[in-house]
């Protein structure tokens, strides 16, 4: 397989197949006479997307060894660098497991074909967009993930609060798509081009308008990136959702915005921008409001929702320190930071789902899980109890796990400033990762040191498949945090993508 044909099987793969899944379930569902599409369309996602995996492989074989390359077709055209590898990389995997999770989590359910196919568009559209070298093919699939994702978060429509969270994201990420439109519009008149190196290239004169312009894309794409305080959305779309679709929001649709928000602005370099200290405000406001709100919660997925706020915190953090001075660790511990985001954030999702599944419905209860009813869950679930406990202390920065070493990364970057402020600002991140112990450390002590709750005795037993998918998002969280060398050629290499396409 050469470049150009894995690049293309790369992205068109999950989108061909998304309405191919769609017509296998509702033709299972007519030729069986029920109203869920059973396994034919849950096996062909898990097929398709571990399928993904192998032009993924050649794609990078030839990136190793070519450097960065593009594949045009007609007017779209799209470019495999650090950046776009690594993202593709986490939407696969992380899409992989959140459909074998789902393979019993949304056993039974109506329309269950469409979740399928909604799961391999969004991996699709995120591909595409990781790809994207034009300003108006970077809003295609932009809206492609939009709404994918509005789609799946409406998966439980006839529950009032999930409608309610599905209408409140749509209505913010097309105000968010129309303030994009806007900038496009003015970057157009500005440098006659879309592409984005030729815009990099035709402005050359700082202009209040551009300033304008990115502006314009900060809160655009800030929409989805969950960026504060443009973030209202995501607490209710993380409650509401399917667990795997919270999973696959907060461990790469919101990164996957952000990477698209920084390689617009890099287009902007040269029009009086300053990203370096954008992305740095950003950081601080997102760890304080992030941490600050998770404290209060009662359910557990809105504290985690919360949580996502804060850690999209640390990445800004990380990128800006490496933008204002040209620093390559804290791009490279800012994107370790990713791939930990996904596995953990993944894995806290995924466990607190499959304490929904056994616990509520299962007992067709579609209520949300309250932090009481994790009241001593290792006592009858002890799997569930090791996996959550996992995924938030790693959240927590407790070391050697995961979110421990790509979090010290991004510390030792701003520590090498050598600027008060920035120490200042290391120093506040450090004391509100200390901080966010606050509300992760009560969960394990709930599951581990409290009477069981009366909705534990009653609960269901854990099945293979959930399991499963617990076992391997918990590898990584691990893995990672004793060996974070194995991240390091993926990570280094979409660090100097970065600086690359900023000029440093």
């Amino acid at each position: 397989m050469n470049a150009n044909t894995a690049l293309l099987t790369l992205f068109a793969l999950p989108l061909l197949a998304s309405p191919v899944i769609y017509l296998v379930g509702r033709i299972t569902v007519k030729l069986t006479r029920r109203h869920t599409a059973g396994w034919p369309a849950r096996s062909l996602t898990i097929a398709v997307l571990l399928a993904a995996l192998a032009p993924l492989y050649y794609a990078a074989q030839s990136f190793s060894i070519n450097g960065p390359y593009e594949l045009h077709l007609h007017q779209i055209a799209l470019r495999l660098d650090g950046i776009s590898l690594l993202m593709s990389f986490v939407a696969i995997v992380l899409g992989l497991v959140v459909a074998l999770f789902s393979s019993r989590y949304m056993s039974g359910e109506e329309n269950e074909e469409k979740f399928y196919a909604l799961l391999a568009a969004l991996v699709g559209a995120l591909i595409g967009m990781g790809c994207a070298v034009d300003l108006f093919n970077l809003w295609v699939w932009f809206e492609a993930m939009s709404i994918a994702s509005v789609m799946l978060v409406a998966f439980y429509k006839n529950q009032p609060a999930a409608l309610e969270a599905s209408i409140k994201y749509l209505v913010q990420s097309a105000v968010g798509s129309v303030f994009i439109l806007f900038g496009i519009s003015l970057v157009y008149a500005f440098a006659g081009a879309l592409n984005l190196s030729a815009v990099q290239t035709n402005l050359t004169q700082p202009s209040p308008l551009l300033m304008v312009a990115a502006a314009l894309f900060v809160i655009g794409f800030g929409v989805k990136a969950a960026l504060v305080p443009l973030h209202t959305w995501l607490p209710d779309a993380h409650s509401q959702a399917p667990s795997g679709i919270s999973a696959m929001l907060s461990g790469v649709v919101i990164e996957a915005a952000l990477m698209a928000l920084l390689r617009v602005l890099a287009s902007l370099t040269d029009a009086s921008i300053s990203p370096g200290v954008i992305l740095l405000v950003f950081g601080a406001l997102n760890i304080m409001v992030g941490n600050l709100m998770a404290l209060r919660q009662t359910q557990v997925k809105r504290l985690l929702a919360y949580s996502s706020v804060a850690h999209m915190g640390y990445i800004l953090l990380g990128f800006g320190f490496s933008l204002a001075y040209g620093s390559l660790n804290g791009a490279q511990g800012a994107f370790f930071h990713i791939l930990n985001h996904a596995a953990m954030k993944g894995l806290a999702f995924l466990s607190v789902g499959a304490i929904m599944y056994v616990l509520l419905i299962a007992n067709h209860n579609h209520r949300a899980l309250e932090v009481e009813d994790l009241n001593g869950l290792s006592q009858r679930y002890p799997l569930l109890a090791l996996t959550l406990s996992l995924a938030v202390l790693a959240l927590g920065g407790m070391p050697p796990l995961a979110g421990f070493m790509s979090k010290w990364q991004i510390f030792v970057a701003g520590a090498q400033a050598s600027s008060p402020a920035i120490l200042a600002l290391v120093v506040f991140a450090g004391l509100n990762s200390v901080l966010s112990l606050g509300y992760y450390a009560p969960l394990v002590n709930r599951m581990y040191r409290r009477q069981p709750a009366d909705v534990i005795a009653a609960g269901k037993p854990l099945t293979f498949s959930l399991a499963l998918s617990l076992v391997l998002l918990s590898l990584p969280v691990v893995i990672l945090g004793f060996w974070p060398s194995l991240a390091a050629p993926l990570t280094e290499l979409a660090a100097r993508a970065l600086l690359a396409a900023f000029g440093l």
